[in-house]
């Protein structure tokens, strides 16, 4: 047995205080780190989910410097409802700065107009002249136009028309690209699965930067479809190339804790090893992240009291995650659970109270968890109530013997049994072609 695969029956490990603290950390989200790690319209939508998730758990200094923040970044756009919504939930809790802006509204619901007109007669122009690739940029133009004024449908709808004007291979890829982008914001996931495909039909015209992209989406994909496996292997596809060239959609730091959960609680332990704990590549993820790293490697290790103070840690600013948070409780149960498969399998025998410390919980809640496990067939095993021993149900070999000499013994008698008949069928065809 290899040293990291030791089982630790106390749930030691090394303190985690002289560990750097990333963005997502135990303490509380610095909010104005974690929206500069976005640009455009994900990052104001993200800071409005968290300030929406705040408001629910009556942390109002959070969701007044969500929605302040918000505020700013919105006004350095063009979408108008948008400023309006957040104006209605500031409600002039942040003074005369952050109110209602109606002459900013006007101009800019003004130049927009004008700005809709000169793309309408420029488009009936290119379609006029029936120019292809002009038309296609017009389409774009006005994907871009709604796109920016936050009418989402209609942006996808704009960039979906394209493809039929597309001479390139590089076209139709920036048509799914924009396509997907939009898909994401608007929670369309089986759009971003259609036009992912569509796009990697076109392989010729991607460059490692856009293949990592895509993954990225599929990974999203996936991992809203709960297909946590799928995504897991899809976020670790992910090349270093990407860098901070997705920050509309995806940062960084969101591909190695996304990648990471999702492989902790779907991945076996071979899995986890070869490709996360030995890829080269996602290590370059998981630096960024490190309280991410140390619990896969607790986890691996089999400190299962380390990795779930982690787990326990993170939990709250994972569910200020827009795209994470309806799965932070699906992905920690069965991380759990395979942490209590995993302390089990090697022994005969476990008491209950030493298994109950190594996972920071009591005797009565650990039978429970047990019993859950046992009667899904996860766990062979039973359970000692009285002296709280979990005693394993090893299979019986000798019985198991006789089963596969028999089987064997089965196989063999049908095999002959078709030899025999074949070559009663061969003698009988011979004697048949001899007659006259």
């Amino acid at each position: 047995m290899e040293p990291d695969d030791e089982i630790y029956a106390n749930g030691e490990a090394e303190s985690s205080n002289s560990r750097n603290r990333p963005i997502i950390s135990s303490e509380q989200l610095d909010i104005e780190a974690y929206a500069g790690l976005y640009t455009g319209r994900t990052k104001i939508t993200r800071l409005l989910f968290i300030a929406d998730q705040c408001g629910q758990n009556n942390n109002t200094a959070m969701q007044m410097e969500a929605l302040r923040m918000a505020y700013e970044e919105i006004k350095k756009g063009e979408n108008t409802q948008l400023f309006r919504d957040v104006v209605h939930k500031i409600d002039g809790r942040l003074g005369d700065n952050y109110g209602m802006d109606s002459a900013w509204c006007e101009m800019v619901d003004r130049r927009a107009d004008q700005r809709k007109e000169k793309l309408e007669n420029e488009l009936n122009a290119y379609r006029t002249n029936l120019i292809k690739e002009s038309i296609r940029m017009g389409y774009n133009d006005f994907g871009d136009y709604y796109y920016a004024h936050g009418s989402l449908a209609d942006a996808f709808k704009s960039y979906v028309r394209t493809r039929d004007y597309c001479t390139t291979s590089k076209h139709v890829i920036h048509m799914c690209m924009s396509a997907i982008l939009v898909s994401i914001e608007m929670g369309q996931f089986t759009h971003v699965t259609s036009y992912i495909n569509k796009a990697e039909q076109t392989a010729d015209a991607l460059d490692p930067n856009t293949v990592s992209k895509l993954r990225c989406a599929a990974g999203l994909a996936n991992l809203d479809a709960k297909k946590y496996k799928l995504a897991a292997r899809k976020f670790l596809e992910v090349g270093p190339e990407l860098g901070n060239s997705y920050n509309e959609v995806i940062a960084p730091q969101d591909v190695a804790t996304y990648g990471g959960l999702c492989a902790l609680a779907s991945f076996d332990r071979m899995e986890l090893k070869n490709k996360v704990i030995d890829s080269i590549n996602f290590r370059n993820f998981l630096e960024l992240v490190p309280e991410v790293r140390e619990l896969i490697h607790d986890f691996y290790s089999s400190h299962y009291a380390s990795c779930l103070d982690y787990l326990g840690n993170l939990k709250a600013n994972l569910m200020l995650d827009i795209h994470l948070h309806d799965h932070v409780q699906t992905l920690y149960d069965q991380i759990r659970n395979k942490a209590l498969i995993q302390y089990t399998h090697p022994f005969v025998s476990v008491d209950l109270h030493m298994m109950a410390n190594a996972f920071k919980t009591t005797v009565a809640s650990l039978e429970k968890e047990l019993e859950a496990l046992i009667t899904d067939n996860q766990i062979q095993a039973r359970i000692d109530s009285h002296n709280k021993i979990l005693y394993a149900r090893h299979a019986d070999q000798r019985n198991a013997t006789f089963q596969r000499v028999l089987q064997t013994g089965s196989e063999f008698d049908r095999d002959v049994r078709a030899m025999l008949l074949r070559a009663n069928l061969i003698k009988l065809e011979y004697k048949a072609s001899r007659k006259p």
